[in-house]
């Protein structure tokens, strides 16, 4: 069995009444003092994450980095998960989507991991930030126009805001034709909403446009995802634009909203830039609260309790960045010292452009709308009652009503839809059957975009 030195807790043992549930009404309205609690049992506990899912939740800024750069001992494979395995996880746990394996970078080891992650970072690295400042800029002024004209001045930032605008810089990257952006839009925010079917409905809008691109490649992350010399299939494509979308879009609502929340609190001193924000949400809010499931390969133990093989240990990064042992000595540490992006090989492989999207879009709200204000304090709003992600339900403001934005100067189209694959495919593709949908909502960005 493995030891971890220099890391102590309390005797080992449960809290008196059974593991602390991480989700729900109560966890919504106050995570920190369930992570407060979670500290006072040492640098892990078990957790609830969902109904009948247990878990092993790290919470000390110390032993979660050891463990995040310590792949040869804990790992991301989650079919070793042993009660998955043993039939002890309900087959429609809420958990499953987030923690089931999936063929990607996420859920692998070794040189599977080392080959899926270079064809992300080698497809993320084009990615020109001038490009996605513009592009952000002006999916910014788009859902800015759409509720600044209304005459009471209010509105709800998270439904109307922080919540699509990723979504539409996302759909442009990947390369998304209108109706296919469409669908990728409903079908991950279904996925984030609980929706039945949302998972179905992303993988066939990902299956098309993943059969346009192979007839029409396109200068996007998508094309050179499956032009990329480690030859991914089309499923593999597929995943790791899924874990792109998952990974980004929620992280950077979160993001958004709270750094949105906190700059317009009375607390904020209005000279500090919105880089400031922005850093202190990812040490103070981390926006992936709980998640990054490793599987100790051997008992380790940590901190007078043991990790059992093959059982999930997940890295509390809300709880750790924030953990009163690194608060003694923090100021002597980097800005860029939290575990937000996580840390160790597995690290997000796309933070430059996740902090040019979430600067932009909390500059352009503010640009937009100078006058603008919360109409509650943000220690007054609740939390999405999930252990996953650190995003607040609502952010409600009120601001001067001002002129509908008029369109930018028409920007060369992306390109139409394609008929549908003549090649085989997994699924029966619903591109072009039955009758033509509404226009979504990338479908009436790029109309907007167009000046139309």
């Amino acid at each position: 069995m493995e030891h971890r030195p220099d890391i102590q807790g309390p005797p080992p043992g449960c809290p008196a009444h059974g593991n602390m549930q991480l989700y729900g009404p109560q966890f919504g309205a106050d995570p920190e003092s369930h992570y407060t609690h979670l500290r006072s049992l040492g640098p892990s506990a078990p957790v609830d994450v969902a109904p009948g899912v247990e878990v092993e939740l790290v919470t000390s800024y110390e032993a979660a980095k050891w463990i995040l750069q310590n792949p040869a001992t804990f790992v991301r494979d989650a079919r070793r998960w042993n009660a998955l395995q043993e039939g002890r996880v309900p087959e429609d746990s809420p958990a499953l989507p987030m923690m089931g394996y999936r063929p990607n970078a996420l859920f692998s080891d070794g040189a599977a991991h080392g080959r899926l992650r270079e064809a992300v970072t080698d497809s993320l690295a084009p990615v020109n930030s001038l490009h996605l400042a513009r592009r952000t800029r002006q999916s910014a002024d788009y859902l800015i126009s759409r509720f600044s004209s209304d005459r009471l001045g209010e509105a709800e930032l998270m439904a109307e805001y922080a919540q699509p605008l990723p979504l539409l810089v996302f759909s442009d990257l990947f390369g998304c034709p209108p109706e296919i952006g469409d669908r990728v839009i409903t079908g991950i925010s279904g996925i984030f909403a609980g929706t039945a079917g949302a998972d179905d409905k992303l993988a066939e809008a990902l299956t098309d446009l993943i059969a346009l691109k192979h007839r029409r490649p396109g200068d996007d992350v998508t094309t050179r995802l499956m032009q990329h010399s480690a030859q991914l299939s089309d499923e593999e494509v597929m995943h790791q634009l899924v874990t792109l979308l998952s990974g980004g879009t929620t992280p950077l609502t979160g993001t958004i909203g709270t750094a949105s929340a906190l700059m317009l609190s009375d607390d904020w001193q209005t000279d500090r830039p919105v880089e400031d924000a922005v850093t202190e949400v990812l040490w103070n809010y981390a926006p992936i609260a709980n998640y990054a499931g490793h599987y100790p390969t051997q008992d380790v133990e940590l901190g007078g309790r043991v990790l059992k093989a093959n059982n999930p240990v997940l890295i509390s990064f809300a709880a750790a960045n924030t953990d009163p042992q690194l608060a003694e000595h923090r100021e002597q540490l980097s800005a860029k010292a939290h575990l937000a992006f996580g840390a160790g090989p597995h690290a997000c492989p796309a933070k430059d452009p996740a902090l040019t999207i979430a600067v932009t879009a909390v500059e352009a709200l503010l640009n937009h709308l100078p006058d603008i204000s919360t109409r509650v304090p943000l220690k007054d709003l609740n939390w999405v009652p999930a252990p996953w992600s650190r995003v607040l339900e609502e952010l409600p403001v009120r601001f001067t009503p001002r002129p509908v934005a008029q369109a930018p100067t028409p920007s060369p189209a992306p390109q139409a839809a394609a008929p549908a694959a003549t090649t085989p495919v997994t699924h029966r593709s619903t591109a072009s059957s039955g009758p033509k949908p509404k226009p979504g909502l990338w479908s009436k960005f790029l109309a907007w975009t167009r000046g139309e």
